[in-house]
């Protein structure tokens, strides 16, 4: 599978309308080859820099996705509407929804990752990345994966 925006390049800068200092608002993402037998599709957007990428301590959950129909070929800009069927998950401000960038300190990467799934887990209501992951053990059939990069701008010369 590939993952692709059309808001930014793999490893480039994510714009700020799409982070904290700005419109808070997803990335659209289109994503092709999803494996026929997939049933569902996940996808899971973190950032394993924080809080500072000279020292991660954390990885921090942006937006879940589950249930996610395989016909679907990716996601508007805001994330609205959702293609029938999907779900939101719980990132780590506790909201089902799409939390942007907005690091405290230094250049974070964003990890974009789309799962397909041999199944749907209908069982998890606004799971937290961490039950989802646990869910889709033995369940992956193919994934993708689009990095991107933000540094707050604030402050900046």
């Amino acid at each position: 599978m590939e993952l692709t925006s059309t808001a930014f390049t793999p490893q480039g800068e994510i714009p700020q309308r799409h982070t904290c200092e700005g419109e808070d608002i997803a990335p659209a993402l289109r994503w092709t080859g999803v494996p026929d037998a997939a049933r569902s599709l996940v996808l899971i957007v973190d950032d394993p820099d924080a809080p500072d990428p000279a020292a991660p301590q954390l990885t921090w959950v942006h937006w879940v996705l589950v249930d996610i129909p395989p016909a679907a070929s990716g996601l508007p800009e805001g994330g609205h509407p959702l293609p029938a069927g999907t779900r939101a998950g719980l990132n780590d401000w506790h909201r089902p929804d799409y939390g942007g960038p907005c690091p405290p300190i230094g250049r974070h990467r964003y990890f974009f990752k789309l799962y397909a799934l041999d199944t749907t887990l209908p069982a998890l209501d606004q799971p937290a990345k961490a039950a989802v992951e646990h869910a889709m053990q033995g369940h992956v059939l193919a994934r993708a994966e689009l990095v991107g990069t933000y540094q707050k701008h604030k402050g900046r010369p």
